[in-house]
Order: C-alpha cells, then structure tokens, then sequence
C-alpha cells in the first residue's frame, strides 16, 4: 500500500469536507440597440415568394391541358381495346409531348421583371 500513495500527495479522508472554491463574477448589461421610430414599409422580395413565374404556371397549366386531351384522344378509340390508331399512336405521342411540355415549363428560368 505504500507503494501506491505518493509522497506529498494530498490525501482525502471521507469525514473531511470537500472546499469548494465559489467565485462570483459581475456581468455588465449589453445595451440593448433601440428601434427607430420611423417604420420602414415590409417589402416581400418578389423572386423568393414564389418558386416559379408567371409564365411557368402556365406553360404547367397548358401542358396539364394537352396531357388530359391526350388521354381523351386514346378514349375515342373505337377498336377493340383501343388497339386503333387513336389508342396506339395519336392518343400516346400527344400525352407525351404534354409531358414534354411540363418538364420544360418546371426547367424555364422566370423572367424578373
């Protein structure tokens, strides 16, 4: 055991106190900065409000429009499960021209006016 205690190290025995060492320190207060009695109007910055433009909404609209005239295009067909050439080739290449259309009108970049 004596091996294990160092020379000159502080020992502590239960029964002893622990000090504990609280020191206090003042805080000074922040200014706090002071608002101007002129109010200033809230101005939106128009490019963040809305993810796309005029114009993107309604290319989206239209290709919307030709992608359901696509699909009334393929039920006009009056072949045998549609197996005419509205049901196999008209009705098909106009809904994919619509989507066509949708993925150029999300891709556009909005004009900012």
């Amino acid at each position: 055991m004596a091996k294990d205690k160092q020379a000159g190290a502080p020992t502590l025995i239960r029964d002893e106190p622990v000090k504990r060492i609280v020191t206090t320190t003042l805080v000074q207060p922040k200014s706090v900065p002071t608002r101007s009695s002129v109010v200033e109007p809230f101005r939106r910055d128009t490019a963040a409000a809305l993810p796309f433009g005029r114009q993107n909404y309604i290319l989206m609209l239209i290709g919307i429009g030709v992608i359901l005239a696509g699909f009334f295009i393929m039920s006009l067909d009056k072949e045998e499960f549609g197996f005419g050439f509205l049901g196999l080739t008209l009705g098909p290449i106009v809904v994919m021209g619509g989507f066509v259309l949708e993925f150029f009108a999300i891709l556009a970049r909005p004009k900012v006016a």
